[in-house]
């Protein structure tokens, strides 16, 4: 991407200045377009890993949970 520059002949032609200020905003829409886009990007992927990460806990816990209901009953059937 390249960037427009000032020109001697903008600072004295109105219709130049229009002309470099146009292409400049189109260049900057064009830039914001892609930062857009990454940004979209990275908020599905963080989105998607925030899911991914909750589902993993809570089966994760339920696993804990389970393995433990099942270690106190060994016990308390021991003990009788």
């Amino acid at each position: 991407m390249s960037t427009i520059l000032s020109i001697p002949a903008e600072r004295e032609d109105l219709a130049t200045h229009v002309d470099l200020c146009a292409q400049r905003y189109q260049e900057l829409d064009a830039r914001l377009n892609v930062l857009e886009t990454k940004v979209d990007k990275l908020t599905h992927m963080i989105e998607g890993f925030s899911s991914n990460l909750w589902k993993t806990v809570i089966g994760t816990g339920g696993t804990i949970l389970v393995a433990l209901i099942g270690s106190v009953a060994t016990i308390v059937s021991h003990i009788k």
